[in-house]
């Protein structure tokens, strides 16, 4: 696993897209405080750079590090959830402006997978993490349904087996600085 961390940490510092498998499905990834490489993610995935993509963290603190205010409601969350939850917050910091909604908010998830919190917290800064596919297509489950055109648009494919038995996409749930709280998706 040390090796393929030193791997996805050289092609990320190197503004390049990795494909790796994070605690949901195989994400695409790049440096999330790089313009340049989080255009290269909207490119690949065929998508309007308006809909915003999600980043991770490694822990909290790397949460507290790019979000103005992180909400106490949202550590109960973190804390509650049964699976992978992802948070979107007002007001982030110190990321890629093309990664902020236009609404100044970003989808962040502090990862609960061993080989992303090794990986983030190697890197020091926060990931992008986006589906594996061309926006608009289905999610593939595994690594065998990533499409030709998603593992040839990559830099790096990370070497690890799939391990999860029935990956899904994360829950997504909007937290307001206002106290407001909207499940985007279940």
């Amino acid at each position: 696993m040390t090796e393929e961390i030193n791997h996805c940490i050289k092609e990320l510092k190197a503004g390049n897209l990795i494909l790796y498998p994070t605690d949901t499905v195989w994400g695409i990834g790049c440096d999330a405080t790089n313009p340049e490489a989080v255009k290269k993610v909207y490119a690949l995935k065929k998508r309007e750079d308006t809909k915003a993509l999600i980043c991770l963290v490694a822990h909290q603190a790397m949460l507290e590090r790019h979000v103005k205010e992180v909400p106490e409601m949202a550590y109960d969350i973190m804390d509650l959830a049964t699976k992978p939850t992802t948070i979107v917050f007002d007001a982030p910091k110190d990321v890629a402006q093309n990664l902020i909604a236009e609404d100044n908010t970003l989808a962040i998830r502090v990862a609960s997978d061993k080989f992303c919190q090794y990986l983030i917290n190697k890197f020091g800064k926060p990931i992008v993490s986006t589906s594996a596919n061309i926006s608009g297509e289905p999610t593939p489950k595994r690594f065998k349904d990533i499409s030709p055109e998603i593992l040839k648009g990559v830099d790096y494919v990370v070497n690890l087996q799939d391990e999860k038995q029935d990956p899904s996409p994360s829950s997504i749930i909007k937290l307001s600085n206002d106290g407001q709280v909207k499940v985007i998706r279940e």
